[in-house]
């Protein structure tokens, strides 16, 4: 039971008397698609909470942020079954009336890029309200786990108020504790303008939404463009690619202190910042404090870090339902790894129910208060199969064919004809790409490689191939000279049947790609 103001309390003073009186019957069930067209937004809902209880709402008890998101995932249950392929969809897989609980909710279907291409592509047809009726936006991304483009649709005025409450969740419990003191506070963004057109609009617009602070949207800075924005009065935070935060230790070499001293926290929102180049910022920047901020497409913030201390990542309370699921779409256990699930909560118009984002996390303890309450998970890696050079992604399965076409064009091998399994290994802090083929004839086929080609003649298959590799969306991101530049190299390693050198999943599958540091 919670125990705000009685003045200010629904009838009943129970957690389960005001989940329903925040989201009432009549809005728990719209009737038709202009019915859902004037909900109020669920935004509303998590002010109206915060109101009664005088608390905020991230730090409300677990019951009854609990208990809010249950009643609103019914209220979702109800507005998609208004849609005929949502219904379809949810009653071929038996689930026929709203969740009544958790584990009911996980009885719902996993979607997953697939779903999303089918309901949010085309046509749109798994809308709820017609694209027709205005006020949407489309978000692009490249597809980089199939290597197929793939996009989604949202409500303009639900986006509006996801960056709302993201903002001043990141301002109130992320920022606040190093963008302090009377002078003037600067958040700023080096996401280059054409990624603008995918994840990177939506964590630009939770920036633009923290409270307190200025923002400047600055794209790709040269060392005297950084130079001129820090020397700006006042503490600052930088979110960019892992990539453009790297990058900061050159750019600011000759900065002055009084400047580099101003920068105090950098956001990195993809791929992996190697120590050395934190050892290198952090020589540089004595103040600055180096966090992840985990976003994706179809979540414009999905986990933030919120120490050095620690590598979890928490949820923004009230912006979107995380799951860390199994292979049949139930909950781990903390401390399981599992699959990262997210159902956006603001989503009247057009709802995605449990969408899987390609990632693999581990579950941890929820934080519980004093303050903030939330759940909390820890990145473990991509489950899709995909090439990261530095920032950039590319689609194995499109890259192994290309690989496959430049070694048969050349005469050397025809992998699919003479291989049994293949794996990529991305060995990160080496800067080489290994692509293992088990073959019967390892001796033969090494020679005849290593003779017609060389490591020269291999860099050549690279440099030609990964850029066929990328999908529509990405297709300007990379040639002969960007591959060349990442620093990589390939190697082709041929080794017997059931050869160690291939890493195996406990039941004996072949994951085409594996990462190392």
């Amino acid at each position: 039971m919670i125990t705000p103001q009685a003045a200010l309390m629904p009838p009943g003073g129970g957690t389960q008397e005001l989940v329903n009186w925040l989201i009432p019957d009549w809005e728990l069930v719209p009737k038709s698609v202009d019915d859902v067209t004037r909900l109020p937004s669920f935004a509303s809902k998590l002010q109206e909470c915060e109101r009664v209880c005088q608390t905020p709402y991230a730090e409300l008890p677990h019951e009854v942020q609990d208990a809010l998101v249950l009643r609103r995932l019914q209220q979702m249950f109800h507005t998609v079954m208004l849609n005929p392929l949502w219904r379809e969809r949810l009653e071929a897989a038996g689930v026929v009336r709203a969740p009544d609980s958790y584990e009911a909710w996980q009885q719902i279907p996993l979607s997953d890029k697939e779903t999303q291409r089918d309901f949010f592509m085309d046509t749109r047809p798994g809308v709820v309200v017609p694209q027709d009726r205005g006020g949407f936006e489309v978000v692009a991304s490249g597809g980089t786990s199939s290597g197929s483009p793939l996009e989604v649709i949202y409500s303009l005025r639900e986006l509006r108020d996801t960056y709302a409450v993201a903002g001043r969740f990141m301002g109130d419990y992320q920022l606040s504790p190093y963008l302090t003191g009377t002078d003037p506070k600067w958040l700023l963004t080096t996401l280059a303008d054409y990624q603008m057109w995918s994840s990177g609009t939506m964590v630009g617009g939770v920036l633009q939404s923290v409270p307190g602070v200025n923002y400047i949207g600055a794209g790709p800075v040269t060392a005297p463009v950084l130079e001129h924005i820090f020397s700006y009065r006042g503490p600052k935070a930088l979110m960019g690619i892992s990539a453009g935060i790297a990058i900061l230790a050159d750019l600011g070499a000759n900065m002055n202190r009084r400047s580099r001293e101003s920068f105090r926290v950098a956001l990195y929102g993809s791929g992996v910042l190697p120590q050395r180049k934190r050892s290198e910022l952090k020589a540089l920047y004595p103040n600055l404090t180096i966090l992840s901020y985990f976003a994706a497409t179809q979540a414009e913030t999905v986990g933030l870090q919120l120490s050095e201390d620690s590598p979890e990542l928490a949820a923004v309370p009230g912006l979107h339902l995380v799951e860390i699921v199994d292979e049949n779409g139930q909950w781990v256990a903390e401390g399981e790894e599992g699959e990262l699930v997210v159902t956006r909560l603001h989503a009247h118009d057009a709802p995605l129910l449990r969408l899987k984002l390609g990632d693999r996390m581990i579950r941890r303890p929820r934080l519980d208060g004093p303050g903030l309450r939330t759940q909390q998970f820890e990145f473990a890696g991509r489950t899709g199969d995909v090439l990261h050079l530095n920032d950039s992604q590319y689609s194995a399965v499109r890259a192994y064919g290309a690989l496959r076409d430049e070694l048969k064009a050349a005469g050397v091998v025809d992998l699919d004809a003479v291989a049994h399994e293949i794996q990529f290994v991305n060995h990160r802090e080496k800067k080489t790409i290994t692509l293992y083929a088990a073959v019967d004839d390892v001796q033969g086929l090494s020679y005849r490689t290593d003779t017609m080609l060389g490591p020269y003649g291999l860099q050549r298959v690279l440099v030609n191939a990964l850029p066929r590799s990328l999908s529509l969306f990405n297709g300007g991101e990379a040639n002969a000279a960007s591959i060349e530049k990442t620093g990589y190299g390939l190697r082709v390693e041929f080794v017997p049947r059931h050869s160690p050198d291939i890493e195996r999943t406990h039941v004996g599958k072949v994951p085409l790609v594996r990462d190392r540091g």
